[in-house]
């Protein structure tokens, strides 16, 4: 009998946890599941979170100072940076698009308005006053970090992209000064396959932390089938609104890009994320899938690791092309639900607020929450609004963290084949 690859297992794992899930949320065992399957998947999910950082400082501070260029550096990073903002400003246009297409929320009723807003206000509260700490050029300028060890420490990835970056360079200014310089480079790279060594040991046990995420997750939307079913009735037209961007983005976006910048072919590219796209959906978080993106993307579609250790820990802080997608429908569907009709300059707005608010967004589940309230801001709509919306966050957030992590892979994919650093490129 054939030996099953790593990424069946993980999809054999998420189709029995969502099995198990709900036949024990039918049988009345969501509390069980909760208690005691639920630690399991949190577990898993550490041991990754645990290694995301360590392995975004090592890998990036030895891939800046392996490069030896200066000039390699910046060509790399402004390619990088410029289709990241560039993706999430169309991925954000696309749900604009399709929710002005399809139109979920105008036939939303007033009652089924009423009751989304109260059993949910509460909540949309403690977000709103979650975001109104949060402002657009204070995240631009907390991107220096005051204390590089509490950056680490508080797992602030872009504070800890910047500090790798610097000392990335500094280590290459002075190996041209000092004799030895190389040792410590070499140091740091044996730090991050170190790092990659620990991945390929915590992903054994990917099928069950899989199983267990998704078991919880299930278990707990369906501790009430009644209340489920009727938001499910209620908010079905906006889930999939959003489900239907998301999957026009990454098949007509990213498709396009992989066509006509690179020589990987399509095919290839898509087998090779699997095993990171299933993370992504179970833990709703980027940074935690980081690890598994950096192999998928080496191993599988044979980018360098000279490229992928910049432009993936990159990528996981600020390209969110899902997250700005959700953003863009979700806003729309909130003014349609209100009876709050958006012009043209409005979601104009939407498209540069939430592709700015994107940038340092924290890569954890829930977040985009927490970033929409400032769109809805930006846009007059009334920050409650979003209680409209809480009660299927969840799996939709599961969905655009897919999209987040797929948009990660394939800008790192076209920067390698633009610099000639895709193994067995025209495979």
């Amino acid at each position: 009998m054939p030996k099953l690859a790593m990424h069946w297992w993980i999809l054999i794992g998420l189709v029995l946890g969502v099995a198990y899930g709900y036949v024990a949320a039918a049988n009345g065992a969501s509390e069980h599941v909760l208690a005691y399957i639920k630690p399991v998947g949190t577990l898993f999910l550490n041991l990754l979170k645990m290694i995301a950082v360590p392995l975004v400082l090592f890998s990036l501070v030895a891939g800046v100072a392996s490069l030896n260029d200066s000039s390699k550096l910046g060509r790399i990073g402004g390619k990088s940076i410029g289709l990241y903002l560039g993706t999430t400003a169309v991925a954000i246009t696309i749900g604009l698009v399709v929710v002005n297409f399809f139109g979920p929320g105008a036939g939303l009723s007033e009652a089924t308005r009423e009751k989304l807003m109260s059993a949910y206000g509460d909540t949309a509260t403690k977000k709103a006053a979650a975001a109104s700490e949060v402002s657009i050029v204070e995240q631009l300028v907390n991107i220096v970090p005051t204390n590089p060890f509490g950056a680490l420490a508080g797992g602030q990835m872009l504070q800890v992209v910047f500090f790798a970056l610097m000392l990335g360079i500094a280590l290459t200014r002075l190996s041209r000064k000092v004799e030895g310089t190389t040792h410590v480079i070499k140091v740091f790279q044996l730090l991050s396959d170190a790092i990659i060594e620990m991945v390929q040991l915590i992903m054994k046990i990917a099928p069950v932390g899989v199983f267990a995420m998704l078991a919880a997750v299930v278990a707990d939307l369906g501790k009430d089938p009644a209340q489920l079913g009727d938001l499910l009735a209620s908010l079905g037209g906006y889930m999939g609104t959003v489900v239907i961007a998301l999957f026009v983005h990454y098949l007509v976006v990213y498709t396009a890009l992989l066509k006509l910048l690179t020589n990987v072919p399509w095919s290839k590219f898509a087998k090779a994320m699997v095993p990171a796209q299933l993370l992504a959906f179970s833990s709703s978080s980027s940074a935690a899938t980081l690890p598994v993106t950096i192999k998928s993307v080496e191993d599988g579609v044979g980018v360098d690791e000279e490229v992928s250790s910049f432009v993936l820990p990159l990528g996981a802080t600020i390209n969110m092309d899902g997250t700005g997608l959700y953003q863009g429908v979700a806003a729309v569907f909130i003014a349609n639900a209100l009876g709050m009709p958006l012009d043209l300059g409005q979601q104009l707005m939407i498209v540069l607020t939430a592709a700015l608010a994107s940038i340092g967004t924290a890569a954890v589940p829930g977040v985009g929450i927490v970033m929409l309230v400032i769109v809805l801001k930006q846009v007059g709509l009334p920050e409650a609004g979003i209680g409209l919306i809480l009660a299927v966050d969840r799996p939709l957030d599961m969905c655009r963290t897919v999209l987040n992590v797929t948009g990660d892979a394939t800008v790192a994919t076209i920067v390698a084949s633009s610099e000639g650093l895709v193994k067995d490129d025209a495979a």
